[in-house]
């Protein structure tokens, strides 16, 4: 079986949580056999190390444009590194040139999956797609900052009619969403058709050798400090901003808190923002930005195994896949009320969930985790059993090559049944 999956951005030096998901999809679906091709978007520079190709896959990279006039470099920029709504007639060619080809599995929206949907309909094999942010599972606040920042005039929608984007989920042969929310609103607008939960994994064998020597090494200025760790790209929607607005009050506790951010950055007026605020409260000493890390790094993980707690203050978090790995990694986990965290995080059990509008009571939250108690200790490892029985990454891959299957035979079937 050859799967070839569709990403609208993919680049190594701006990794995040899409990619992390992909890579040990990858990983998992090699253990059970299948082989994965990755049609991504071409880069400026040919990256070094490509972890999707050292997870198996198959990288093939297209080019691709955004089909929008009127807006300024930086915005275009931005929006090319989150992956905008990007045109490509490289990518009609390339698919229609594969040969052999068993599953088309979209893992973006817009017209990039539309065109993915068009060649599986030509091809009859099946399409799935995922849905890794959020559709429907999302926050008032964050569609109204999405419409805010929508600018230009999108000369594309065409190429979206041709190629049928708005049918993408009417017409894929099953709907996957890593956030029981986003599927159950999802089965209410689409009755009928196969929409199933499918976490990420994490191969929590990767986060049981200790890594913290690396960590040191490769970032000394946490010697002897209290790690807060707050894994995510650079983006308004991770919201690291309120963590520092929260900063002098946690100094004010905690003397040695070091706060420290990774991630790439992908919103430049958001980062500059976020640097002259930290310069503003008198807190630059007390964060760390260390930039964009892959998965399953030693730096990273040594990272989190040294962190006193890991924080995700995301406005949106329709999984976490931050949280699962930070309980590989043996660390408190504080989350926002974000769907993903109520969905992962049992409070006070396998760690703790605040509210965004409500400081105090995360200042109380962040106090009773860092108290080094029995109560901590026996959260810390709820969140390593949940992790460790719930969500391995070879497991879940043998339930995803499963519907792949499934979904073959079914085309098969369907196309015995029509030449009769």
């Amino acid at each position: 079986m050859r799967v070839v999956h569709l990403l609208r951005k993919y680049d190594p030096a701006q990794w995040g949580g899409t990619e992390t998901a992909m890579q040990r999809l990858l990983e998992g679906l090699r253990v059970h056999g299948v082989r994965s091709a990755i049609y991504c978007p071409a880069l400026d520079s040919v990256p070094g190390r490509d972890p999707l190709r050292d997870a198996g896959g198959e990288v093939q990279r297209f080019r691709a444009f955004l089909p929008v006039l009127g807006i300024s470099a930086q915005t275009r920029r931005q929006l090319v590194s989150v992956g905008g709504n990007l045109m490509s007639f490289d990518l009609i060619s390339l698919l229609r040139r594969e040969t052999d080809m068993s599953v088309l599995h979209a893992h973006a929206l817009g017209r990039i999956g539309g065109i993915g949907l068009s060649i599986a309909r030509q091809r009859n094999i099946p399409f799935v797609v995922t849905i890794h942010g959020g559709v429907l599972d999302l926050p008032p606040q964050l569609k109204k900052e999405m419409r805010k920042r929508a600018g230009g005039w999108e000369w594309g929608r065409f190429f979206g009619w041709i190629f049928q984007s708005h049918r993408l989920f009417p017409d894929a042969d099953a709907i996957l969403t890593c956030n029981g929310v986003e599927a159950a609103l999802l089965r209410e607008k689409y009755p009928g058709k196969r929409i199933l939960v499918q976490p990420h994994g994490v191969p929590v064998g990767a986060y049981e050798e200790q890594h913290g020597g690396c960590a040191l090494g490769a970032f000394p200025q946490i010697r002897g400090r209290r790690v807060l760790l707050c894994v995510g790209r650079i983006d308004p929607v991770k919201n690291q901003a309120w963590l520092v607005e929260r900063l002098p009050r946690i100094l004010q506790s905690h003397p040695d808190a070091l706060l420290v951010l990774t991630g790439a950055c992908t919103d430049e007026v958001y980062g500059e923002a976020l640097r002259r605020r930290m310069r503003a409260l008198g807190v630059e000493n007390a964060v760390l930005f260390t930039g964009g890390l892959p998965p399953n790094d030693p730096r990273l993980i040594g990272l989190m195994q040294q962190a006193e707690a890991v924080l995700v203050p995301s406005i949106s978090e329709t999984f976490g896949l931050v949280i699962l790995e930070a309980w590989a990694a043996g660390t408190t986990v504080l989350s926002s009320r974000t769907s993903g965290g109520r969905t992962l995080i049992r409070h006070g059990e396998n760690g703790w969930l605040f509210d965004l509008d409500d400081p105090d009571g995360f200042h109380e939250t962040l106090d009773r985790a860092l108290h080094r108690s029995d109560r901590v200790r026996d959260v810390r490892l709820c969140g390593m059993d949940t992790v460790r029985t719930e969500y391995d990454v070879v497991a879940l891959a043998g339930r995803m090559k499963r519907l792949y299957e499934e979904l073959i035979e079914e085309k098969h079937a369907l196309r015995h049944s029509t030449r009769r």
